[in-house]
C-alpha cells in the first residue's frame, strides 16, 4: 500500500509544511539522509497542548502531541522530496519532553511518534531514537520530535 493511502487509512490528512519560525530551515538533504527540524504539536497554528507533562498536560496527552509532532515531521518531509514512497527506512528520531520535576517516562511520551512511524512505514519506520527530558521548549510546548530518514 502506497503511504500516503496508508495513513489516510489511519484517519491522517498531512497538513501543509509550517514554516520555520526562527532561523532555520525546515529540513536539509544530504546524500541519501532527510534531516527533518524540530517539530512541535501545532495544529492549524496553534500549540494543541501546552505545559510541562506530569503537570499541565497528562502523559496521554503528550503522547498525543508527539503523534502530532511526527505528523508534522512526515509533512515537511513531504515538501522535501514530494513522495513519501521514496522512503527507505526511518533512521533516528529525537524526542524531546518538557518534563515537569519528577516526571520520568520520556520513552512512554515518545512512543506516540515511534508508534505511528511503524503503524505507517511498518518495518522501515523501525528506527533509533533517543527521549530526552527537557526543563523547558519553545512556546511551552510540551513535545518536540525531529528525525533523520534515508531515502532513494
Amino acid at each position: 500500500m502506497r503511504i500516503e493511502k496508508r495513513l489516510e487509512s489511519i484517519g491522517i490528512v498531512l497538513p501543509e509544511p509550517p514554516e520555520p519560525v526562527a532561523s532555520y530551515i525546515p529540513y536539509r538533504i544530504t546524500g541519501n539522509l532527510v534531516y527533518i527540524s524540530g517539530q512541535d504539536c501545532r495544529v492549524n497554528g496553534e500549540l494543541k497542548y501546552k505545559g510541562k507533562v506530569g503537570k499541565e498536560v497528562s502523559e496521554e496527552e503528550a503522547y498525543e502531541a508527539a503523534k502530532i509532532a511526527v505528523i508534522r515531521c512526515l509533512s515537511v518531509l513531504k515538501s522535501a522530496i514530494q513522495d513519501l514512497d521514496k522512503v527507505v527506512k526511518i533512521i533516528n528520531l529525537h524526542g524531546y519532553v518538557n518534563s515537569a520535576e519528577g516526571f520520568t517516562r520520556q520513552p512512554m511520551v515518545i512512543n506516540g511518534a515511534s508508534d505511528l512511524l511503524v503503524d505507517v512505514f511498518e518495518e522501515k519506520g523501525k528506527h533509533s531514537r533517543c527521549a530526552l527530558s527537557c526543563n523547558e521548549l519553545p512556546f511551552n510546548t510540551p513535545v518536540e520530535v525531529e528525525m533523520i530518514v534515508e531515502i532513494v
